[in-house]
């Protein structure tokens, strides 16, 4: 019933946050990563750096070298499916943004929950991608749990435990040695990858440690030994944040900070996908995959429900492969939108990369 009050209806407000994207964007996604099979297969070759061994004589035979040896690796990725169901007896009631005096438009609110719904699922689909990147590079290990904490998909990649150390005294002690620390930890990806680590990403707290560190403030300010740079904070667009130079050791480090974050499952809480403790070194040269199996499907949607479906989404450069479903009750009075993909990140170089956890509480 109207009375003689009058009111004003502002624009909607809608508060959507983007899933951060830095660490799965580290693992590349070439054409001949998207797949229709059940698993994935890479043959791996390596070779050490040796050196040839001398001769004494010109008549004397070659010395014989084997160039056949490989391993080869399988892996399944994880199935993630995710619905919305919209309900026909509820696009009679207002929808957000609209006014109470407006009529219902049925098929225009459905789209738009429909579209609103997918890029939510696509959402959720993409921070379990980064969370898999982040426990890849972090752990070496992948375990996806559902609400009730059981773990519901494992993959274990095996690591060297000498690429997971801990610092020798942690960075908020006194006497601890930060600089020690991550030139052990480049001199062991160095040896084991065969690549220089080149890249550091740490939380915000481990960077104001360091920042802060007696043994590291001269290289960049006090005596302007040139070993070091650090900028104002720029966010290239990908969520991290750029922090500058630091020479350490052998190598130059881009040393970035990321606090890209996601509502746990099973505890609720918002959790970081780089815990304050974990400080990650890497070549960015390592090879680094992301993977993408289809999801398959007997025939294309039903015509009546293609208006509230966009399609397959898919993008080589974007590092996605999502596969769009819908379908209508038989009453006609529930529309269900459907998102599916396979991704499964890959730490192809594995000996390219390693973590510090620095005990910091």
């Amino acid at each position: 019933m109207s009375d003689k009050s009058t009111f004003r209806m502002l624009s909607a407000y809608n508060q959507e946050a983007a899933p951060t994207l830095f660490l799965s964007g580290l693992f590349k996604s070439p054409p001949e990563n998207f797949h229709n099979s059940e698993d994935v297969e890479i043959d791996v070759t390596r070779s050490e750096e040796d050196t040839a061994i001398v001769i004494t004589d010109l008549s004397t035979g070659y010395r014989m070298n084997s160039a056949d040896i490989y391993t080869n690796k399988r892996f399944k990725p994880p199935i993630f499916k995710e619905s919305i169901a919209i309900n026909a007896f509820d696009l009679i009631k207002r929808g957000a943004g609209n006014l109470p005096t407006d009529d219902p438009n049925f098929q225009a609110e459905a789209t738009l929950r429909a579209f609103r719904g997918i890029r939510k699922v696509e959402a959720k689909i993409r921070r379990s991608m980064e969370l898999q990147a982040a426990q890849v590079l972090t752990l070496g290990v992948v375990n996806l749990t559902d609400p009730a904490g059981v773990v519901l998909y494992t993959l274990n990649y095996a690591p060297k435990g000498t690429h997971l150390p801990s610092a020798a005294i942690d960075w908020d002690d006194p006497g601890n040695t930060k600089l020690l620390d991550l030139t052990a930890l480049s001199e062991v990806i160095r040896d084991d990858g065969q690549a220089d680590p080149d890249t550091l990403i740490m939380s915000s707290e481990n960077f104001e440690l360091l920042m802060a560190d007696t043994t590291v403030i001269p290289r960049l300010w006090v005596d302007r030994q040139n070993l070091g740079q650090i900028d104002r904070m720029t966010t290239p667009g990908v969520g991290g944040n750029y922090r500058g130079v630091l020479e350490i050791g052998t190598y130059a480090f881009k040393v970035w900070t990321y606090g890209g974050r996601y509502h746990d499952p099973v505890t609720s809480n918002v959790l970081r996908y780089i815990t304050k403790t974990k400080v990650i070194m890497l070549s960015s040269s390592g090879r680094l995959d992301a993977t993408f199996g289809a999801i398959p499907s007997f025939a294309p949607v039903d015509s009546r429900v293609l208006p509230f479906l966009p399609s397959r989404m898919s993008s080589a450069a974007g590092g996605m492969d999502m596969f769009t479903n819908a379908w209508i009750t038989e009453d006609n009075q529930q529309l269900f939108v459907g998102v599916g993909a396979r991704p499964l990140m890959i730490p192809t170089a594995i000996d390219t990369f390693g973590c510090l956890d620095t005990g910091i509480v």
